[in-house]
């Protein structure tokens, strides 16, 4: 009963989240569901296994949804964000909208731009692109998604995403972890999601299928049912999009107001160029033994130093945002406040899915399903790739099905490695990328809010989502474990 437990609250948890229940309170049901199943104690799983695993996940990365919401936000209500997006389709033209898109998308979320700011920047913009271009809508999500939610994502070195984050104190590594294999990946996903688009372009023009007005309405920030579908998708609560104040000209022209396009890439390059430098040069060769003190929990330097990169990194581009941008932000403590408060409701959300799992995996079933991943016959590379895909794809978040895989099986995993001479910066990598592939299942937040903040439908564009985002992915995640496996990390 205990395993049924389990399969039942999965799909209440699935089934409902899809609908727009709030996962704050879906999760701790379906783990009380699991646990009743298996008649273990309710309230001492609730207040005890599941509370302390969703505080443990806050207290590791709060700082990281904080300075990410903040920073996403200052770089939307400065203008840079909308600035970038249109320097990008200016320099390509219409006539390369699907590239346009994917280019301006990757580069806002490889800066360290939230996905949601990039969402509502790309999609008017891009209905206006398609319209020019006489492409149809329905090609849009994908191109969106191909650039904010894969590769800058899971693959591409360096990337301050919540998912390239969350191996760091497991693995000790930092986000430039195999920087090799991940521009291998990055590659992999970038052409064949290319390929694709380009394909489908051709067919529509064959087929002479143009632009068309979206089929349902754009989606408002302050929907309260996408705010529930995307709170585990990002660290970016949608609903404070519309705080703060974009910036105005007093001529009344709103381009006049905006940034210039190197000015706005200077604040994305600033968080990557911090990150590197502090990550592979500056934090691993500063004192750090302080931590090994009770007074700091005895923790290794390794456990905190990538995250704190990342840190570093986003707090370097809050200040070069300042610098050059401060005069465009016209009430920057309303700014400050809503990027404050739009990284609360994801990171609560995540964390709760945290605490499902923390509880599933105190089910007497769970040790069951623990050993068979373990010891799949094709090696720990395939077992950690496969129990990140799952948990991602059931979870229909990457980040809250990385945390619980690693969770539950990280140290186990770090163990093997160990024994066997494997470079922790592959794990790093192949957990990474394997939740970012079933992650994009039709329930997916991420999914979901794309699709209706673009006015489009399942039925339209998620076949094209699925290509650039799933198959995509899962060519670059089988390349990256042959590789890894034959040569290595690098």
């Amino acid at each position: 009963m205990s395993f049924v437990g389990i399969l039942v609250g999965l799909g209440v948890l699935i089934w409902l989240s899809y609908r727009g229940w709030s996962v704050l309170l879906l999760a701790p049901a379906a783990a009380l569901i699991a646990a009743a199943f298996a008649g273990e104690p309710l309230l001492a799983h609730w207040t005890v296994t599941f509370m302390r695993a969703a505080a443990g996940f806050v207290a590791q990365y709060f700082p990281l949804f904080l300075l990410g919401a903040i920073f996403g936000k200052l770089m939307d209500d400065s203008g840079a964000v909308l600035s970038i997006a249109r320097g990008m389709t200016h320099w390509l033209g219409p006539q390369r909208a699907l590239l346009a898109i994917v280019l301006a998308g990757a580069l806002l979320t490889y800066g360290g731009v939230s996905l949601f700011v990039a969402f509502f920047v790309l999609a008017p913009m891009g209905h206006a692109l398609f319209h020019t271009a006489n492409l149809p809508a329905r090609l849009m999500p994908a191109a969106i998604a191909l650039g904010t939610s894969t590769f800058t994502m899971s693959a591409l070195p360096g990337s301050p995403s919540i998912q390239n984050a969350i191996p760091m104190p497991f693995f000790g590594t930092t986000a430039f972890a195999a920087p090799g294999l991940g521009v291998i990946a990055s590659v992999v996903m970038v052409g064949f999601g290319l390929w694709w688009l380009s394909r489908s372009e051709a067919r529509a023009r064959r087929r002479s299928e143009g632009y068309a007005s979206p089929t349902r309405a754009l989606a408002d920030a302050q929907d309260p049912l996408l705010r529930e579908r995307g709170s585990t998708a990002t660290h970016f609560d949608p609903m404070e999009m519309a705080h703060g104040a974009r910036p105005t000209a007093d001529t009344g022209n709103a381009e006049e107001a905006q940034p210039g396009t190197l000015g706005s890439l200077i604040p994305l390059m600033v968080v990557i160029g911090v990150n590197l430098v502090a990550g592979l040069w500056l934090l691993p060769r500063a004192d750090l033994s302080y931590l090994e003190t009770a007074r700091f929990g005895g923790l290794r330097a390794g456990q905190v130093a990538g995250l704190w990169a990342v840190l570093l990194g986003l707090a370097a581009g809050l200040v070069a945002l300042l610098l050059l941008h401060r005069g465009r932000l016209a009430n920057l403590r309303g700014s400050v406040d809503a990027g404050a408060n739009a990284a609360v409701l994801p990171v609560m959300s995540v964390a709760s899915l945290v605490g499902f799992g923390a509880v599933v995996a105190d089910m007497p079933a769970f040790s069951t399903v623990r050993d068979w991943v373990m010891n799949i016959e094709a090696g720990p590379l395939v077992s950690l790739a496969l129990s990140t895909n799952l948990l991602a794809a059931l979870t229909g978040s990457a980040s809250g099905g990385l945390t619980i895989a690693l969770e539950t099986l990280g140290p186990a995993y770090m163990e093997i490695a160990q024994q066997i001479h494997l470079d922790p910066s592959l794990l790093h990598r192949l957990a990474v990328i394997g939740a970012g592939t079933l992650d994009s299942l039709p329930h997916n937040g991420a999914v979901v809010s794309l699709l209706a903040v673009c006015g489009c439908t399942h039925r339209e564009s998620y076949r094209d989502i699925v290509m650039v985002s799933i198959v995509g992915a899962l060519l670059a995640l089988i390349i990256v474990l042959v590789l890894g496996t034959w040569f290595g990390s690098f």
